[in-house]
């Protein structure tokens, strides 16, 4: 296989977490009775451009049909963060009703709501059918289509550039990430920005996250490889800011190149400079990691195991397709979780593919007590907890595997 950037060989394993299905391919009681298409889970490292990527085997169209059930809404935690983007996005770069923001994998309208509040114009681009009907009942104007270069000819053609365009937990997941970045620049008028946030490949590491790694992300990205390839493909980095959300991201800022409107920060090189030192363009910064993921899920089967030779019971909170590599990789079935409890009404009634223990609603949490509820999605934990606070009335106790086994009474 060659580097999806540079068309280098890559030779440099990082992880194998086996097989497993689409993380978000969700099934129905239909879809139940008939085989599952697994796809080998890889992820290589180019020893050139440093970019982290699964190998091909799935392909965007199998990945994100129209009954795609990821909607971003639905964590109060998440919508906070992106309302507060909006607020500093406005101030910082002066956006008005004479501006235009274009939101790429705009999902349910989660973010682009906040701008259409503030009256400025908006667009968003967003593939999937379930969310771009979801979008539009908000009000927001959707091109129903995958973004691509040919795409951001077409919007500016259109008179549809951008003063801010958006792209929030999407670069990791094209698989042309060349064509995908060269529409950016395409898409920005030339006083544009567009600001990027994606999981850090630094924290992802240092911090056990393999259950991270799914067939939807195609890259797992470091500045180092974010800055090169941007550079690459007509756009220059001139911030970047480290948040919390998804358990450790980057927010980059980024402008043409053939115009660099606005300053460097000193951000960038500090950053890059730490990457550096922490060892991620040197191929032994890689190794490791294999040994420390089938720590966590060892931890985690013989906990479950354990509990059950107790008698007691164990469901899970959280659809999330971080579950989904977890459960897939330890091998989990409804023997050892009886259910997932989630807020999404488009996940309730189904079941998770491979593991297929069924999704319900939180509502059986409260009828079936549990024992231990396992918080699937562990950086939301601290919203988690505090929504089902009520577990602790029967004596309930909450659990994460990731980073590392934790039980909390």
């Amino acid at each position: 296989m060659k580097c999806r950037h540079c068309a280098s060989d890559l030779k440099l394993p990082f992880i194998n977490l086996g097989s497993a299905p689409p993380s978000n391919a969700y099934l129905t009681e239909e879809t139940l009775k008939a085989p599952e298409k697994w796809f080998p889970l890889r992820v290589l490292v180019c020893e050139r451009c440093w970019l982290a990527q699964t190998e091909d085997f799935a392909q965007a169209h199998e990945l994100f049909d129209p009954h795609y059930a990821y909607f971003s809404g639905f964590s109060s935690t998440w919508l906070a963060h992106c309302e507060r983007y909006v607020e500093d996005m406005v101030a910082r770069f002066r956006l008005d009703g004479r501006s235009h923001v274009v939101e790429v994998a705009a999902n349910d309208g989660y973010l682009l709501q906040y701008v259409e509040a503030r009256s400025i114009p908006c667009t968003g681009v967003e593939p999937t059918a379930s969310t771009a009907a979801a979008a539009r009942a908000k009000g927001i104007q959707i091109v129903e289509e995958f973004f691509s270069s040919r795409m951001a000819r077409e919007l500016r053609a259109s008179g549809k550039q951008a003063d801010l365009a958006v792209a929030n937990n999407v670069l990791a997941h094209v698989p042309d990430i060349n064509d995908f970045v060269a529409g950016f620049a395409d898409l920005l008028k030339p006083q544009g920005v567009a600001t990027f946030e994606f999981p850090h490949l630094l924290r992802l590491i240092a911090e056990h996250q393999f259950d991270t790694i799914y067939h939807e992300h195609f890259s797992y990205l470091s500045l180092t490889a974010v800055h090169r390839i941007f550079d690459v493909n007509g756009l220059m980095v001139f911030d970047v800011e480290e948040h919390n959300t998804h358990g450790g991201s980057l927010r980059v800022f980024a402008q043409r190149n053939d115009g660099c409107q606005y300053p460097a920060s000193s951000r960038v090189d500090e950053l890059l400079e730490r990457e550096a030192k922490a060892g991620m363009t040197t191929s032994g910064y890689y190794s490791g990691f294999q040994t420390m993921a089938e720590g966590v899920k060892n931890a985690f089967l013989s906990f479950l195991l354990d509990v059950r030779q107790q008698g007691k019971s164990v469901a899970a909170y959280g659809a999330a397709a971080k579950g989904n590599t977890l459960m897939n990789y330890a091998g989990i079935r409804p023997d050892l979780i009886e259910f997932v409890a989630d807020r999404n009404p488009a996940k309730q009634g189904k079941y998770m593919p491979g593991s297929r223990i069924p999704i319900v609603s939180e509502c059986r949490l409260k009828a079936s007590k549990p024992d231990c509820v396992v918080i699937l999605p562990w950086n939301l934990r601290a919203e988690v907890i505090q929504q089902l606070d009520y577990i602790r009335e029967w004596g309930g106790q909450f659990v994460t595997a990731v980073p590392d086994l934790e039980l909390m009474a």
